[in-house]
């Protein structure tokens, strides 16, 4: 009896697309959710902006949304972002430590160089120009303010071109392509 009713809850792993709104209704000529045939009754746990990429979470469980959620459940998310330029690693240390956006203080974060991630081209692709190079960082966060990782490579003078969100709990995009879900199980996320 205990087993089925863990099966009773949906939890979803979504590769949101750039250009998709992460809700299920929208102006005509926008793409949403309900664009993607998801059962019924689940809903986003978080969001992510029209223009970023990545991991979404969808469950039709509200005890667990909140607690993926809630700022104060301090849940772990990964993000890989292409940035104009190269960081110094003394603007990492910046951004490491705690960054004042707005009225807030960021929360101390993980952030490193990595080399390109093996994710599919953006449709449509980011801007090229020929003379500025760009790099990849990944930034692993325990909050989520509203565009706060655009907010962040900003503050230190590289602004995002690609945000992909690869991780949020335990569950990463695990070979998704931009469009695909599957339905997964709870301890596969926390």
């Amino acid at each position: 009896m205990y087993h089925m009713a863990m099966e009773k809850y949906k939890y979803i792993a979504f590769f949101k697309p750039f250009g998709v709104l992460t809700q299920f209704t929208g102006e005509e000529s926008d793409l949403t959710l309900s664009d993607y045939n998801f059962p019924a009754n689940v809903y986003a746990a978080g969001r992510l902006d029209k223009d970023s990429e990545g991991l979404l979470i969808l469950t039709d469980d509200g005890v667990f949304n909140q607690r993926l959620t809630n700022p104060s459940a301090n849940k772990k998310k990964t993000y890989w972002v292409q940035v104009d330029k190269i960081p110094s690693e003394d603007s990492l240390n910046k951004m490491r430590k705690g960054l004042k956006i707005k009225d807030y203080i960021t929360r101390p974060c993980l952030v490193k160089i990595i080399s390109e991630p093996h994710v599919p081209p953006r449709e449509p692709p980011i801007r090229v120009r020929k003379n500025i190079p760009t790099s990849w960082l990944e930034i692993t966060l325990s909050e989520g303010k509203n565009r706060q990782v655009r907010r962040m490579t900003a503050k230190i003078g590289h602004p995002t071109l690609r945000l992909i969100r690869a991780t949020m709990g335990k569950c990463s995009l695990k070979n998704l392509a931009p469009g695909e879900w599957k339905e997964i199980n709870k301890n596969e996320i926390l």
